[in-house]
């Protein structure tokens, strides 16, 4: 089986790694840089724990022409990045290749059949529809990803936590393609759930983390010190009550209160979010697919989000000021 991991960062790296280590799959990397240069010369590497688990690489390429065809393409780049990437993508795809997006937020596909936000795509994510003209929703196979990892160097992933990977048909249909899948990551080592209902693990999963991230970003503080500040809590509860109405309109109805969520988020310890780790790193933050189509998603269907107006506001004006945002 012919595996393209195109982004081989935290998420990449790990899900490459782990893929490669189970044998009969051939997994290379679209890539640049330092990474290129190290998954050339190393091999796909991960650390866990004491551990470091290596396994081969097929091949590595900065030119998507340079691996051909692909069985399976895994997205595990930033947000911000796939608009100019996804149309560079064609040489991966052929007419059998499924596309896992393992990426945070709202992904491009989100809004595709969703009678309530209407046929335009969601700008925030997709700009002018670029991306789904590139890899249309029918490719897709959704994935919400409940891992933490982070890189030690280029080429070397440090694994923190989660094994825990929701993957679905965007329709929410059963399918032969989704159970092929759920097995061959599950042979992985990965904890995968087959879902039918992948939009709401998308929304779910995103209502837990569009403050925390943010609001770390902004303050640099870790998720503890967060929920510690109870003038803090309280905006991000306000915050999780909007998303939870617009959720309600969208079929991703969301049980649990702000609260019940934060107190899951407590007991991960302290957690440097993955914007926080953008923002110390210099590197553009993923601010539209995590906050920015929540406030684009609430306009569609009529929810009033000043609290998130507000969180987005100030996070994108501390981005530009910083050349993080655009």
């Amino acid at each position: 089986m012919r595996v393209c991991i195109v982004g081989a960062g935290a998420i990449g790296g790990f899900l490459g790694t782990r893929l490669a280590a189970t044998g009969g799959v051939a997994v290379s990397a679209l890539a640049r840089g330092d990474t290129l240069a190290a998954l050339r010369a190393k091999g796909w590497r991960l650390q866990q724990g004491d551990a470091l688990l290596r396994a081969p690489l097929a091949r590595a390429a900065e030119d998507p022409r340079d691996l051909g065809p692909q069985d399976l393409v895994i997205i595990a780049v930033k947000g911000p990045a796939l608009p100019a990437l996804a149309p560079t993508l064609t040489p991966l795809l052929d007419a059998g290749t499924v596309v896992l997006p393992a990426m945070n937020g709202v992904p491009w596909w989100f809004g595709d059949g969703l009678a309530a936000l209407g046929p335009a795509p969601l700008e925030s994510v997709d700009p002018g529809g670029r991306i789904a003209v590139a890899i249309p929703t029918g490719r897709v196979i959704g994935c919400v990803v409940h891992v933490s990892s982070s890189l030690a160097e280029p080429g070397l992933v440090s694994h923190g936590s989660g094994h825990g990977l929701i993957i679905g048909e965007p329709d929410g249909a059963e399918s032969e393609r989704v159970r092929q899948l759920g097995e061959l990551l599950g042979r992985a080592g990965f904890e995968v759930t087959c879902s039918n209902r992948i939009r709401y693990a998308v929304w779910y999963k995103l209502w837990g983390n569009m403050t925390m991230n943010p609001v770390s970003a902004l303050t640099g503080a870790l998720t503890d010190r967060i929920l510690d500040d109870e003038l803090v809590r309280a905006l991000c509860t306000n915050a999780m009550r909007e998303a939870a109405a617009i959720g309600a309109r969208i079929g991703c109805d969301v049980r649990e209160s702000p609260e019940d969520r934060q107190q899951v988020t407590r007991k991960l310890g302290a957690i440097k979010t993955s914007m926080l780790q953008d923002v110390e790193a210099g590197k553009p933050i993923e601010l539209d697919s995590l906050v920015g189509t929540v406030r684009e998603i609430g306009q569609r269907v009529g929810i009033a989000t000043p609290t998130i107006d507000a969180l987005f506001g100030l996070t994108r004006l501390f981005g530009r000021v910083r050349g993080l945002y655009p």
